[in-house]
Parts: C-alpha cells; structure tokens; sequence
C-alpha cells in the first residue's frame, strides 16, 4: 500500500512540471527512436547484401583467369581457362556437385525494327542451377541443345522489355544475335543488379554455340562451380586449386594464374562489415540516449532542490531513507520507461517510413526493440539514483531551514 502511495505521489510530481517533465523525457524518446532507427538501417543493410550475395548462387566457387606481368618484357597478359578443365574440376572433385563454363561478350539483339545492345553470356545446361536463376516463362536449354549447337535463347526480364515493349511473352519468337537467328525459349524471373553487369539484361545462349558462332572464342571467361556441402567449400577450394596448378604445370611456389572466389569467404566478409556498420550506427545514436539521461538527472537534481522543505517535513514525520530514495528514483524511472516505449514507436515508425520512402531497405528486430527499452530504463536508474541518494541524505533539521 506504501509503496502505490509513493507511485501516485510520482506521478503527481511529474504531472505538476508538465513541460519540465516532457523536456526530460524528450531526450529518452529521441535517444530510444535514434537506436531502433540505425540499428533497422543497419540490419536492413545486413540482409541486403546477404539477399544480394545468395543470388549470385549457392555454394558458389568461381574460376576466373588473372592478368600476369610478362618476364622481362614489363607487359600484362590473360592467362587463359580451357574448357577441358571444367571437365575435370567436375569429373575428379566429388565435393563439386555442378559446374558451368561460361564465356561473356557484347553484341547486338534485334526483332523486326527493335535493337537493342545486351550482354551475351555463353553458358552450359547447368548454369542456371549453379547461378541461383530462377526461370519465369518457359525453360532453359537442356544438354541436347547444348552438345548440337541449337540456336536457342533464354532472355533476361530487362532484355525482352527494351526488344518487346508491349509486355507480352516471346516465347517461341525468333529474334537475331549479331545477325543469326535464335528462337526464345525461356525468360528469367528478375534478380535485380546483384553482380558483375545487370543479369536481368542479359541473353543466355548455349556456349557451344557462343564460342564457335556468336563471339569467336577459344578460351573460357569464368568457370562457375556449385558445392554440394556449404561446410566443403575449403576444402572444394583447395582441391580445384591444387588440380589447375597441376593442368597449367606450375611450379612449386610459383605464383597462381587464375583466381578462385570462394562466395562463403565473400558472403562473410560482407556480413562482417555490415556487422561494424550497425554497431557504429548504434554507438552513435547511444550517445543521444546517453544525453537523454543527463537530462534526467539535470532534472530531478532540480526537483530535489526545488522539494527539500518537503524531504525535511516527510522525514521529520517519519519516513526513512528507502522511502525517499524509491520516490525519487521512481519519478526518474517512470520518465524513462514513458520515454522508452513512445521512443520505441517512434523508432519503429521512423524505420518503416525510412524503408519505404528511400531505397534503403531496414529491419527491425524484436531484440533491438528490447535492447533499447532496457537501457532507456537502466539510464533512468543510474542518473536518478545520485539525485535520490542526495535527497535521502538530507537531515530533516536542514532540510526543514531551507528557504
């Protein structure tokens, strides 16, 4: 019963001095909203790039040719990928469940009086497996296509927008590549721009066909391979790495001419930046919570000051020590825990509008919202408890003479 009586004589305090009570809490409200905000931000950011980095594909290793310094002549030249060690990191690594060979150029797309320019990738039967691509319409070329040099197409979302404006579906519509004829049999759902160029403008064609016919090439761009376990990737790494360094006869302790990037190390790299980033968002906005809290103390320091006649007749009349201390602190806490909930739901608000206003995607999650509300209490305990402490250790003699 004691204790509701000092609750509703807090309350009564803090009602008395709206405006000095709203001041206080405002700091609460703008440190609290400041935290769920950039911590949303942060999180937002986190999940975007994992979003964008998985797109790229699943258990991901990609073979790709480094640029060397010719000896002696201080020139720089491609080494070259051949299509027989795809094969081969395919045929003698078990943990290597799928692999592409993929070549990469530009060329021409046209259908009647429409052209557009698109990037051509010649890929194999499993590229779109390995790549994480999903087909909306239609399908992708199959192993018999490929082997007989079909001249097929699986266009990007992007691609069939600039060469068919009236958004309807080409399947089956021939259209030219650098002047040959190609038949449209697949269109990919839209992946957004993830990687390297924009896969959402982009034709798919067998490699057979792009290496002899379309682009001219000899030598592969990019080998993509596909690990059947996420916790054997190294260990895939390792063995593709030691298997081309035996095919291109390199020398132990020679430096390696091709480059294999493993997405486990990528993806965890990102997250581990983003990570940085939201603790740094959150550092920054704690500061204003921090603020907030000196601003509370500010306050009930005042209030002490402005109450010590009251203190003296209250502990002159018997109340003890404790009882002045829970009041004060109370006053302090209920400044808090009011700051922190509405600081919450401006938080929380604050985040959606951001995420649907800008580009930036945000996320928010029920730990951060817990995590600011405890600390928007905890300040409230640690700088009411100074000015609390003071007051009860008034003597009532003194408090009762101040004027």
């Amino acid at each position: 019963m004691l204790f509701v009586t000092i609750i509703k004589v807090a309350v009564k305090c803090l009602v008395a001095n709206k405006l000095r009570s709203f001041l206080a809490v405002l700091g609460i409200i703008i440190g609290v909203a400041a935290v769920i905000a950039n911590l949303a931000i942060g999180a937002g950011a986190r999940k975007q790039v994992v979003d964008r980095i998985s797109a790229m594909g699943s258990n991901l290793l990609s073979v790709r040719p480094k640029w060397m310094r010719s000896a002696g002549v201080g020139r720089w030249t491609v080494q070259r990928i051949a299509l027989d060690e795809a094969e081969a990191l395919l045929r003698e690594i078990p943990e290597i469940r799928m692999a592409s060979p993929v070549v990469r150029g530009d060329a021409q797309l046209k259908y009647f009086n429409k052209n557009t320019p698109c990037e051509i990738y010649g890929v194999g039967p499993t590229y779109c497996a390995v790549r994480s691509y999903e087909i909306e319409h239609g399908r992708f070329f199959n192993d018999t296509e490929c082997d007989g040099m079909a001249h097929v197409a699986v266009l990007g979302p992007t691609t069939v927008q600039n060469l068919f404006p009236s958004n309807s579906i080409p399947l089956g519509k021939s259209i030219k590549i650098n002047g040959m004829q190609f038949k449209i049999i697949g269109i990919t759902k839209a992946k957004g721009d993830v990687s390297r160029g924009n896969p959402d403008d982009r034709a798919h064609i067998p490699y057979t066909v792009a290496m002899k016919q379309v682009l001219g090439k000899r030598w592969l761009d990019e080998i993509n391979l596909q690990v059947a376990d996420a916790d054997k990737m190294d260990l895939a790494c390792e063995k593709a790495t030691a298997l081309l360094r035996k095919m291109h006869r390199l020398a132990e302790g020679q430096e390696d001419d091709f480059w294999i990037r493993n997405q486990a190390e990528l993806l965890d790299t990102a997250v581990s930046v983003t990570r940085t980033f939201t603790v740094l968002l959150g550092a920054v906005a704690g500061v204003s919570l921090l603020v907030g809290g000196i601003g509370i103390m500010n306050i009930m320091l005042v209030t002490v000051t402005e109450r010590t006649r009251e203190i003296g007749i209250r502990k002159a009349i018997g109340a003890k020590r404790r009882d002045i201390v829970v009041q004060f602190l109370l006053e302090s806490v209920i400044m808090s825990v009011i700051g922190g909930f509405t600081g919450a739901t401006v938080g929380v608000a604050s985040a959606w509008i951001i995420g649907k206003a800008t580009q930036y995607m945000t996320t928010v999650h029920a730990g951060n919202i817990f995590l600011a509300l405890t600390v928007s209490i905890a300040v409230g305990v640690f700088f009411g408890f100074y000015p609390a402490r003071r007051a009860a250790l008034l003597t009532p003699i003194d408090a009762l003479r101040y004027e």
